[in-house]
């Protein structure tokens, strides 16, 4: 169990600001376990971003609730994923072979491919989100962070790592997950989604799921594994599929 807290502590430590590790000194060998919770990580920034939506939309327009909850959120993480998404798109616009990919997304200067990109996926989430019945919107925040980092972690299982581990960001290997805590995974993924959303809404996982084997796919064939930019995009790009969906089953369906 107390193996297990380190664990939790270090994935909270690696995918967020809060500095739980003032209050515990965590072992460093547990950063290399931490994917198991990757999705529990996301109960707590998911839980925050809804409540600070729910806090601004009494007192702004939605929109701007919107845009200041995942300004929060951004603060929360320091941009983690949004850093991976955009090297991704810089790396797989710009470069032409493995190399070049690797090279460009470990670059810290942004090139057009990523500001461009970044420029449409948040005018995509912000008015697919302010777009939905706005007594849905917290619960659908809360449910779709955790899927995706579960999607992304499922994924990461079955992809090798594309880089060494000296050339790593994060300078650190995640060890694969057991049958046992990729079950564990799944279920703190998923169960937001069960309690949280009506029956007629979990169709909308589909989309995520697609997002996912499309990544998977892709990457695999490009540069032949998953890195740390690869696995933050995959995240908000099955975030974003996620709100698509529940969009179009709630207005179209």
């Amino acid at each position: 169990m107390k193996k297990l807290l380190y664990q939790f502590a270090a994935a909270i430590t690696f995918f967020t600001r809060i500095p739980i590790w003032k209050l515990i000194d965590i072992p460093v060998e547990n950063y290399a376990k931490i994917i198991c919770f990757w999705p529990l990580t996301g109960w707590i920034t998911g839980g925050i971003t809804a409540v600070v939506w729910l806090g601004f939309s009494m007192i702004f327009p939605p929109i701007v609730a919107i845009i200041l909850a995942f300004v929060i959120r951004i603060l929360l993480t320091g941009g983690f994923h949004e850093d991976g998404l955009g090297d991704f798109f810089d790396g797989f616009g710009g470069g032409k072979t493995k190399a070049d990919m690797l090279r460009i997304m470990k670059d810290s200067h942004v090139g057009s491919y990523a500001l461009i990109g970044m420029i449409f996926y948040y005018l995509l989430l912000i008015n697919t989100l302010v777009s939905m019945p706005k007594e849905t919107i917290a619960v659908v925040i809360f449910v779709a962070d955790p899927l995706a980092k579960m999607m992304t972690a499922t994924m990461m299982n079955f992809l090798p790592y594309a880089r060494t581990e000296s050339e790593s960001k994060s300078k650190t290997l995640y060890d694969k997950l057991t049958p046992t805590r990729l079950i564990f995974t799944s279920i703190f993924g998923l169960l937001p989604l069960c309690l949280l959303l009506n029956q007629t809404l979990w169709l909308s996982v589909i989309a995520p799921f697609c997002v996912t084997f499309f990544m998977f796919l892709y990457v695999k064939k490009k540069i032949g594994g998953y890195t740390g930019d690869i696995c933050g995009a995959t995240a908000l790009l099955c975030e974003l599929s996620f709100y698509l969906s529940i969009y179009l089953i709630i207005n179209k369906l």
